[in-house]
């Protein structure tokens, strides 16, 4: 856009999923609102997160118009793979939980779908807007300042949706707001491989070496993980030694070969979990990481965003229409119930598949004990299938 503009119902910080999501959503529903987003647009393009949806978010973004693309080359995946002791055993997630399944869809598609519509057709997007501060959040109208084009300009909102993450200025501007968090004693070492996957569903691997994560991007390039301790160097990781690493952790007494191939990308994750209650103060509301944050071990980062946005665009448009505002007011309530079962299924994969730095056999019989049991029963293995393919959205009414 040429021009800045200055007045809004909905000033929307942050052009992530969740932030892009939320705009289409009231887009579509005739609510205005605003996109302020603090880096370029090729950098959200290429931001790489992760790529695993639950039928709720494919759901969603059908519902805000952007999953004609998603639609066509989405890979469905009908369950997962658990590997620990030497053993495979195969989750089938439609027989577990009444025919669910989760998607691959990598989260940069997923944004490159969304800017496109948003800029196609609005509402309005703005690059290289960094927000500054927030105020008149107990007022009758709330303020955005930021900067934009070298200038200092200030965005007046009857609503401000904070989707900037847990380092943007949103997650600050709650008073009395309590943080609830865990940093975890590994990392994740990812790649990207111009390798075909050498399995048709993910693979999650115990083993006395550490985890490992065997997944996709697509039907000619993997996305592989390896646990490392925290603060690893890349740089210290030859692809040969990747590879290695990969093979001994994935290694089963069966007739299994990892593909290896060029790896294009490596980059070191940090594991922690987080909760910020709550998730609103007057007009300014909060989701996605700018409230929560889990490890990646449960895929529920991206769509917890989703889950938090689609009900936000329900509270929201109920209150431009109508004025009533009893769905805002029970929106960090309802997200919560939600983020917690999400975290704790988040905790229970993270801590039952890695090695602690310190763990003792003792831990390490207690882990092959949980995953046995998986393995054996099938309530066990519905209630892992169940949190993993995702519940559906709780969306209250008036």
């Amino acid at each position: 856009m040429s021009t800045a503009p200055a007045r809004t119902t909905v000033g929307v910080i942050g052009a992530g999923p969740a932030g892009l999501l939320l705009a289409r959503l009231l887009h579509r529903a005739g609510v205005d609102c605003v996109v302020l987003e603090s880096h370029d647009r090729a950098y959200c393009e290429q931001r790489q997160r992760a790529g695993m949806l639950e039928q709720a978010t494919v759901d969603a973004l059908h519902a805000a118009g952007a999953g004609e693309r998603l639609a066509r080359e989405a890979l469905r995946h009908d369950g997962i793979e658990l590997r620990f002791d030497r053993r495979a055993h195969r989750l089938d997630f439609p027989g577990l939980t009444g025919g669910r399944y989760v998607w691959i869809y990598a989260q940069t598609e997923i944004v490159k779908d969304l800017i496109a519509l948003q800029l196609k057709d609005g509402p309005p997007l703005l690059f290289d807007a960094e927000a500054l501060a927030v105020d008149g959040l107990d007022g009758e109208r709330a303020r955005i300042r930021y900067r934009h084009n070298g200038a200092e300009r200030t965005l007046t909102c009857d609503w401000i949706a904070g989707c900037d993450g847990h380092h943007g200025v949103s997650h600050a501007a709650v008073p009395g707001a309590v943080t609830y968090e865990r940093e975890y004693p590994y990392s994740w070492l990812g790649i990207l491989a111009d390798a075909p996957p050498s399995s048709e569903v993910l693979v999650y691997a115990h083993s006395p070496r550490g985890f490992a994560l065997h997944s996709m991007r697509s039907p000619t390039v993997g996305r592989l993980y390896l646990q490392v301790p925290n603060g690893t160097d890349p740089g210290d990781w030859s692809d040969t030694r990747i590879w290695d690493e990969l093979d001994a952790r994935f290694a089963i007494d069966a007739d299994w070969r990892l593909t290896r191939g060029p790896i294009t990308a490596k980059a070191v994750l940090p594991m922690r979990s987080s909760v910020t209650e709550p998730m609103r103060h007057g007009r300014l509301l909060l989701a996605g990481d700018a409230a929560h944050i889990v490890p990646p071990t449960g895929a529920k980062g991206l769509n917890l965003a989703v889950a938090d946005v689609v009900v936000l665009a329900d509270a929201l448009t109920a209150a431009h229409r109508t004025g009533d505002t009893a769905l805002l007011d029970a929106y960090s309530a309802t997200c919560l119930d939600r983020v917690w079962r999400a975290e704790h299924f988040s905790y229970f994969m993270t801590s039952t598949l890695h090695t602690d730095p310190d763990q003792t056999a003792f831990t390490t019989r207690l882990q092959l004990a949980q995953l046995s049991r998986i393995a054996a029963s099938r309530h066990a293995a519905a209630e892992l299938a169940e949190n993993y393919a995702g519940l559906p959205i709780d969306r209250p009414t008036p």
